[in-house]
């Protein structure tokens, strides 16, 4: 199984700040949107049942930009293996050349819903994501 995902974004005009380009905060919303819809298409219902993720880190490179109308296709990956609770995501970002131009790398912390706790990521789920 592949680790890798993507989906499209659309610009709204609510999306749009004053400098007439895709807000800051709306790509975060993106990559949120994204890893959760990468969890939801790969991950076993009993484990979505039983999981969630909280987000401890983001590190974002802006490299261009988009505008109302425009789209981006974005992709989202899993480079290594779980540190205890924890999981780097990568998301980039292609405008409509292919060119990325918003790259991103994210630290999720895996919670037992049950508990509200911390928990190391099972081996299990790991594998439904660390596989190309």
């Amino acid at each position: 199984m592949s680790n890798r995902f993507t989906l499209t974004f659309t610009a709204r005009p609510g999306d749009i700040d004053v400098m007439g380009h895709v807000n800051n905060a709306v790509w975060v919303q993106w990559m949120e949107a994204i890893a959760t819809a990468h969890w939801e298409a790969y991950a076993l219902p009993e484990q979505q049942a039983k999981y969630a993720w909280v987000v401890t880190r983001h590190e974002i490179d802006y490299r261009g930009n988009i505008r109302e109308g425009e789209s981006v296709t974005a992709e989202t990956f899993i480079p290594d293996g779980p540190h205890g609770a924890r999981f780097d995501r990568r998301v980039d970002f292609r405008n409509a050349a292919g060119k990325v131009i918003v790259s991103a790398r994210t630290t999720w912390a895996m919670i037992d819903i049950a508990s509200g706790r911390l928990m190391r990521v099972p081996e299990d789920v790991a594998a439904r994501f660390t596989g190309d």
